[in-house]
């Protein structure tokens, strides 16, 4: 099916991620008729969604409400300690992360929603598992999590898409591939659906509502640059090549506000030598998340960051900010064979930039673009500076740190001192963009006056206002669920004349 076999819909949804797909199906729930664009060709398809780990965050206060979501069997229900988490830990997560800047109103919704849309997803055939590998350890005989995270999607993102897609095609919810949405249709005040490109052709599909769900602008190097700063033109992308501010644009376009941290965005350690955007094989494995128990070192050989401020979950989406501003804009993460048995899985794939040693000399020589006497002097200082007072503990914040370092390693600090050492090379890997358009509690986008533009609803990345500086891990995909779903259903709502 193409654009010109249809004149008119309820809904045009504009994406085709988690966000999006979402938003198709709040919508066919309420009873419209929505259909769904997607620029990429269908092999392509999916947006940032295809190259997410699949983690959630949402609140659980005992086992009952845990599942409600997760399927587990007698044995992981006697074995396993899946803890709390409750809502005034997910409100003081989302706070502390973002410098208390985080809307109120979204993020209420985000915390109060999170279940019950995860819920909703598993009526929809989405599957979940216990995300066991980097949230739990064992201890005393009992599986026990840590960091407030139980939950992934089966199968991460590749099974998250195929999934909504599934769900998508059993609801009757056309999809459009290369398909590029260019333009809103505002008419009188509101908005009366699009203009798409597709085949090299310019049509208008006429709707009711149009919800803009196509990400942020992480994709578009011009764009990185001009508002994350020089030099972000540099920067990998960690998933799609599509996400171009496209839906952002239009919707400036006809008048409405920017909001958010603009300047802002999600972006971690990723392998130096990572293609410029997503390999959909790699997926997430270009990914370096046991930082925790490494020291990083920049060109120099110097340590520039505390690596075990916290948990990895609350400080991985802005550490790639920090590796960005060193010398070259990369770094390597070192480590020795005492903590070799925690590094996640993605420290394993077969393209990784990687250095192994059997002496701490060896490696220095080994580790391109590092000055090694600046490391082998900044091992020396640091192995000084451990507290070998304190025990060590990967499951809790454990206080072994450093004494009298100009940048201290708070937890989790180890002697590097046994061989095999190995060190991995990461840059600044470009996840989503925080900047974006303002919109209501209903998920109406709202104009520079601060009032709903008729017609017009958003979702996903380029909402502007939940995240500032950082974010909580598995936050971001579980309020694309949110929010897109809120944004469907507002969107049917008014498209059938209900709101």
């Amino acid at each position: 099916m193409n654009s010109s076999e249809i004149g008119q819909a309820d809904v045009v949804v504009v994406g085709a991620g988690n966000a999006a797909l979402c938003a198709a199906l709040g919508a066919r729930d309420e009873g419209a008729s929505p259909i769904v664009l997607e620029t990429a060709p269908e092999p392509e398809r999916g947006g940032n969604t295809f190259f997410v780990a699949g983690s959630t965050r949402w609140v659980y206060n005992n086992l009952d409400e845990v599942r409600e979501v997760l399927d587990l069997s007698e044995e992981e229900m006697r074995t396993v300690d899946f803890g709390t988490y409750t809502r005034e830990d997910y409100f003081e997560d989302m706070g502390r992360v973002t410098q208390y800047r985080c809307d109120p109103d979204l993020t209420e919704i985000l915390v109060d929603n999170a279940r019950p849309t995860l819920v909703w997803m598993k009526g929809k055939g989405i599957r979940f598992e216990p995300m066991y590998k980097g949230q739990s350890q064992k201890v005393d005989g009992r599986v026990k999590f840590f960091g407030g995270q139980i939950c992934n999607f089966w199968g991460g993102g590749p099974e998250l898409t195929a999934g909504l897609f599934r769900a998508v095609e059993k609801a009757g919810i056309p999809v459009l591939y290369e398909t590029t949405a260019i333009a809103l249709i505002y008419e009188k005040g509101r908005v009366n659906g699009v203009v798409v490109e597709s085949g090299g052709e310019r049509g208008e599909i006429r709707s009711r509502a149009v919800v803009l769900a196509c990400g942020g602008f992480e994709s578009s190097a011009e764009m990185r640059a001009r508002y994350l700063g020089p030099g972000y033109e540099l920067a990998k992308v960690r998933g799609t090549q599509h996400n171009n501010g496209a839906g952002i644009r239009m919707a400036l376009e006809i008048g409405a506000m920017s909001a958010g941290h603009w300047s802002g965005a999600h972006a971690v350690g990723w392998d130096r030598n990572a293609p410029a955007f997503g390999d959909r094989e790699v997926g997430d494995g270009f990914q370096k998340h046991s930082y925790i128990f490494s020291i990083m070192v920049n060109a120099r050989g110097e340590r520039f960051v505390d690596e075990g401020a916290d948990f990895r979950n609350f400080t991985y989406a802005k550490y790639g900010h920090v590796v960005q501003q060193q010398p070259g804009m990369f770094a390597w993460q070192v480590f020795d064979r005492k903590v070799e048995h925690l590094l996640r899985d993605e420290y394993r794939i077969r393209r990784v930039t990687r250095a192994v040693a059997d002496s701490l000399g060896e490696l220095a020589g080994k580790m391109e673009g590092v000055d090694p006497k600046g490391f082998l002097a900044t091992v020396a200082e640091y192995n000084q500076a451990v507290r070998q007072d304190v025990p060590f503990s990967p499951v809790i914040k454990d206080g072994r740190g450093t004494v009298g370092l100009r940048i201290p390693k708070s937890n989790w600090a180890n002697t590097i001192d046994t061989p095999p050492f190995q060190a991995y090379a990461v840059t600044c890997g470009v996840t989503f963009t925080f900047g974006g358009v303002k919109i209501s509690p209903g998920t109406s986008v709202q104009n520079v006056g601060g009032r709903d533009i008729p017609g017009l609803y958003a979702a996903g990345e380029m909402i502007g206002g939940l995240f500032y500086f950082n974010y909580p891990s598995g936050s971001g995909l579980v309020a694309g669920a949110v929010f897109g779903r809120r944004a469907g259903a507002s969107a049917a709502r008014h498209a059938l004349g209900r709101s």
